[in-house]
């Protein structure tokens, strides 16, 4: 996959992503919040095949849904998305992790780990975005996470290990 990124003046910003068949995506990312994707296809790159406008709310729905924040698919253990230097990852804590039982606020997951829960999906798909303090770890929950990627190593170690 290619990505090239350029600045629209007074517009906002584009990406053009070639993907590994060949088809080209542009996504305009417009100073109001709009988004603007582009398909066009690998033999003629300067016919545009398909064109949609999302706002700013739908943009991030639409990139929640492909970044497996609605839904990982069950072949996956573990995911990972970079974002320059921030990773978020998804982690199932598994039955004998040593922070079952335990809450993020007990555990001081930032202070020790430097990483940031920022949702949970329950075994029965209870889902809580944001977790508070409170939330108490159990078995079989898939954990989103981000930080970078030694923030990440650190809290994997701990989460599962009891140790950074």
């Amino acid at each position: 996959m290619t990505i090239r990124e350029s600045d629209l003046p007074n517009i906002g910003r584009k990406f053009e992503v070639e993907v590994q068949d060949g088809n080209k995506l542009v996504i305009v990312v417009h100073d109001d919040g709009r988004r603007e994707l582009y398909h066009f296809y690998h033999n003629n790159p300067e016919d545009c095949v398909s064109m949609i406008t999302l706002d700013d709310n739908e943009a991030r729905y639409v990139a929640a849904i492909i970044g497996g924040l609605a839904y990982k698919p069950q072949a996956l253990d573990t995911v990972d998305v970079a974002l320059d230097d921030l990773i978020i990852e998804w982690y199932k804590i598994k039955a004998d992790s040593k922070c079952i039982g335990k809450t993020i606020g007990e555990m001081q997951i930032r202070k020790k780990t430097g990483a940031t829960i920022i949702a949970v999906i329950e075994k029965g798909q209870n889902k809580h975005i944001n977790p508070s303090v409170e939330y108490m770890f159990s078995a079989e929950s898939t954990i989103v996470v981000i930080g970078e990627r030694k923030h990440l190593k650190a809290l994997k170690n701990y989460l599962f290990g009891g140790a950074i």
